[in-house]
């Protein structure tokens, strides 16, 4: 017993393995509620500033990209008048930028394939146009004539 206090206060690195103390090492594994709390706080609020700054600019991009491919078919169109001496009647409509023209003039069409508009509807083709010999048009966000906002038909320039 006496020797067992004594090595107990002598140097430890001479005791036997099973009198040797342990060092007390606390271990943290994960993180702690606290933790988890502030980063979703963050995370949130991060979500919602780009929330803010990017969803109205969404529909002005729908708007944009309605009228650069109406700009596209219309350019098309023009392709075509100068292959047929017109423009294609309210019948063919736009199907007749893509199947090639009956002339011979061309072995393709002039574009393609038709795109959808933003809103994945089918782009309009009226002739006589209201603004010309023509009119390509979407019908916009709601997807019926007249509107206002992102709801009013888009037509080309």
């Amino acid at each position: 017993m006496l020797r067992l206090l004594f090595n107990l206060l002598t140097d430890t690195r001479r005791a036997p393995v099973k009198f040797r103390r342990k060092a007390v090492r606390t271990h943290r594994n994960g993180f702690t509620l606290v933790e988890m709390m502030v980063t979703l706080f963050i995370l949130a609020l991060l979500t919602t500033v780009v929330a803010i700054n990017v969803l109205p600019n969404q529909d002005k991009a729908m708007v944009q990209k309605a009228r650069a491919d109406i700009a596209v078919l219309g350019q098309a169109m023009e392709t075509y008048r100068l292959d047929n001496l017109t423009y294609p009647d309210a019948g063919a409509g736009l199907q007749a930028l893509v199947t090639p023209p009956s002339t011979g003039a061309r072995r393709e069409g002039y574009i393609k394939k038709l795109p959808m508009d933003p809103w994945n509807r089918p782009y309009q083709y009226s002739m006589p146009g209201k603004n010309g010999a023509f009119d390509i048009f979407s019908l916009g966000a709601d997807g019926a004539p007249g509107g206002e906002n992102e709801n009013a038909d888009i037509y080309g320039d």
